[in-house]
């Protein structure tokens, strides 16, 4: 689709979508209006409003770096890793049985691991002794490592065209990114106040320029997170190995495929150095491979990036929300959500009316996402989903 363009601001927004609600275009606002934005603000097509940025958003900055705009799941993303196997071959009593093992093996939701995971598998790289909140978090986040989380966050065996058997998984820096997130955009808040930042407050937009220490101080830590939520995801796929490995006989694995969807990274565009924060969507350079997923009962997507200078070579990182969780909540019919999960042969763990959060009908349709995004990204394959276990 051609790019719409909201030009009566500062600097234009660019959206990939035909219609968005008002509240993501007020906070896109927000961000063209900022005095250190550079070039235009993207909206990709699975845009909708969140905390400050909306989901879905592509800001770059001159110099500054902004809390807010890389979200509280710091490196939450992707991965996906092929089998040899085919899904035909698998019964649905065998599929129950890899994801009640898959179950026994990774905690969900809140829940942590009694005990320490094993150090080796921490980021490398880092002198956690100069991060002081990820110091501060360390010990707790070795419980937390291979471990779900909650909200939108899922494990799937999926097929592709072929019928060949996928694992897909969801999830990020849990509550290490957490406590990074919030102490580093408190402190934004604070120095904002005492420079006094004309940039309104109620635009939850506090920023840290790269002439200070703690702007250095937060890119290292979101890098640490980052890393970490890789980890998790790495560990989760290595548990998710073991539990299929011990059900069928001669199954071998791909090497995993991972992307980021809430981060910022300094970067070269339009001849300039500047800090792309990505919050909800993911990068799509000119043959990088990543992973578009959709709702729960929805095809999912590995696709290659074809480098659109206009997105800042991003990508959507999902579907997006149509329906905030309580709207889902109240408005849905679980029966009905139930139901068309089943008639697809979908192996599935509803149970009662807050699994309606993340329900397929509160999302956007992911074809429409997809169509949307056709000069951003090309779809290499095509995965439905077999079973699936949530946060």
């Amino acid at each position: 689709m051609p790019i719409k363009t909201l030009s009566s601001q500062r600097i234009p927004i660019k959206m990939w979508l035909d219609d968005a609600e008002d509240g993501s275009i007020e906070q896109a606002k927000n961000l063209a209006n900022l005095p250190f934005a550079f070039r235009h603000v993207c909206l990709m097509p699975d845009t909708h409003q969140g905390y400050g940025m909306p989901i879905g958003g592509v800001l770059a900055t001159r110099n500054v770096i902004i809390p807010n705009a890389v979200g509280v799941d710091i490196g939450c993303g992707m991965c996906a890793v092929k089998t040899n196997i085919q899904s035909e071959t698998l019964t649905p009593e065998k599929i129950k049985a890899m994801m009640k093992g898959i179950r026994a093996l990774i905690p969900l939701g809140f829940d942590h691991h009694k005990e320490r995971q094993d150090e080796a598998l921490m980021p490398h790289g880092f002198d956690v002794d100069k991060l002081p909140v990820v110091k501060k978090q360390y010990l707790s986040a070795l419980k937390q490592l291979g471990t779900l989380g909650g909200g939108n966050h899922f494990i799937e065996l999926q097929k592709d065209e072929n019928g060949t058997l996928w694992v897909m998984v969801h999830s990020g820096s849990r509550n290490i990114g957490l406590k990074v997130a919030e102490h580093y955009n408190n402190q934004a808040k604070r120095m904002n106040e005492l420079w006094f930042s004309t940039i309104d407050p109620k635009w939850d937009l506090a920023f840290l320029p790269f002439q200070t220490d703690i702007a250095y101080s937060y890119y290292q830590e979101m890098r640490y997170c980052i890393a970490f939520a890789f980890s998790n995801r790495a560990l989760m796929i290595q548990r998710i190995q073991e539990v299929m490995t011990d059900e069928v006989a001669g199954i071998e694995f791909d090497p995993i495929i991972n992307i980021a969807h809430n981060y910022a990274a300094f970067e070269e565009h339009f001849d300039e150095k500047v800090i792309v924060h990505r919050k909800g969507a993911t990068s799509a350079r000119a043959g990088e491979i990543g992973i578009i997923p959709g709702s729960q009962g929805t095809k999912s997507y590995i696709v290659e990036g074809l480098g659109n200078p206009e997105s800042f070579m991003s990508c959507s990182h999902g579907a997006g929300r149509l329906m905030s969780r309580t709207k889902a909540i109240r408005e849905l019919n679980l029966e009905e959500e139930k139901r068309k999960l089943d008639e697809q042969g979908i192996i599935h763990s509803i149970r009662g009316k807050s699994d309606l959060e993340e329900a397929a009908s509160a999302y956007k349709d992911i074809s429409q996402v997809m169509e949307f995004q056709k000069d951003l990204v090309t779809i290499k394959t095509e995965l439905n989903p077999l079973a699936v276990i949530k946060g």
